[in-house]
């Protein structure tokens, strides 16, 4: 029996089915085999969905997703590095943020927030400053839902020989990302988004070459991702610290039930689906879409505004979630937007039922 009141239109945390909500009714200790085989488990098959199961490794970070970028800012990035951060929107913004805090090198590459970042631009800066070692970049950008071209970006690094970083928080399990290919040496997702587990634990993909390199350059204990990498090689899935023992129950079974939809191709497919009709549907009853068709990712769509006087976000909010539904507001500065997200148990009914709720609430201001 579903005990939801609501399902969550937002990109993560998304609403789960019962199954992997039930595997966090068993208590599991860190120390026990079972639960360290779980972990190698979740590596290994991490691994394999990022076409990464040889010269790369897997490690697993308490907290959420800004956890595993900042743990991996804070831990390759040396003093002798640069960091140049392709920024299009608050996730990478926030990278920046990470870095000051830290006190790390970097430099930043702006891009407006509707547009992806070009290679080309990323090519001229690494040109005029050869400081620059690494290049990182969110793949999914939720603040708008555009899906920026980590491929062209990619091929730039690999040119100039510059370590590739990728938040791919909100796509990694949506979108099919051959990590080696790309060129990614890092990259970062999250347990409570596209793999449709729940919020608890982050996971980085590494190039383990450049993984071992790292050693003594974290400026965290706890965030330190070789520290914990090398206690889950040696202890075979032991974590150093406490862990959401909970959540990572939940997270093997959400692998479980990607690999019976068919996988990321199949998660695509219906993600696609469902996030182009909800887009078509706003569009149809006068909501205009932040960002161009063309760089739409499948995940979120963030809309402006209407220009109806009488809208009023809160009331919206409240008569959606009435409903059944709860969305997201926009975190964008210049002008005024909400995101509805479609990752997670939506389907095609769903849409429908969405489309009707925003229409009962369309005509309750005319």
């Amino acid at each position: 029996m579903d005990k939801n009141k609501y399902k969550l239109l937002t990109p993560g945390p998304l609403t789960t089915t019962e199954t992997v909500k039930e595997e966090m009714l068993v208590d599991l200790c860190t120390w026990d085999d079972d639960y360290k085989n779980m972990t190698q488990e979740i590596r290994a098959e991490l691994l394999r969905l990022a076409h990464a199961e040889s010269g790369y490794t897997t490690v697993l970070m308490q907290g959420s997703g800004t956890f595993g970028v900042e743990a991996v800012l804070s831990s390759v990035i040396k003093d002798t590095d640069k960091l140049l951060i392709a920024v299009n929107g608050a996730y990478s913004k926030r990278m920046a943020e990470i870095c000051r805090y830290h006190r790390l090198p970097y430099a930043v590459i702006e891009t407006a927030y509707d547009a992806v970042p070009k290679a080309d631009a990323i090519e001229e800066a690494l040109k005029a400053d050869p400081a620059i070692t690494h290049i990182s970049m969110v793949h999914s950008e939720t603040t708008t839902g555009i899906l920026n071209d980590i491929a062209a970006v990619g091929e730039v690094a690999k040119k100039y020989g510059k370590k590739f970083i990728v938040d791919a928080m909100s796509s990694f399990g949506g979108v099919d990302i051959d990590v080696p290919a790309l060129g990614i040496t890092y990259l970062i997702s999250s347990a409570n988004k596209c793999i449709q587990g729940v919020p608890g634990f982050s996971f980085i993909i590494a190039k383990e070459a450049d993984l071992k390199e790292t050693k003594g350059t974290a400026r965290s204990l706890s965030l330190d991702v070789y520290a914990q990498w090398e206690t889950m090689e040696k202890d075979g899935g032991k974590w150093r610290f406490t862990s959401p023992t909970h959540v990572v129950a939940a997270f093997r079974k959400a692998l479980e039930e990607l690999r019976a939809e068919g996988g990321i191709a199949a998660r695509h497919e219906r993600y696609a689906r469902t996030n182009a009709a909800l887009r078509e549907g706003m569009e149809a009853l006068g909501f205009t879409a932040y960002i161009d068709k063309d760089v739409q990712g499948p995940i979120i769509t963030t809309f402006l505004y209407p220009e109806t006087m009488s809208f009023d976000f809160q009331d919206m909010y409240a008569f959606l979630k009435e409903r059944g539904y709860v969305i997201y507001p926009g975190k964008l500065t210049a002008q005024d937007t909400f995101r509805l997200g479609n990752i997670g148990e939506i389907y095609d009914e769903d849409v429908q039922k969405i489309l009707q709720i925003f229409t009962d609430y369309m005509k309750g201001l005319k």
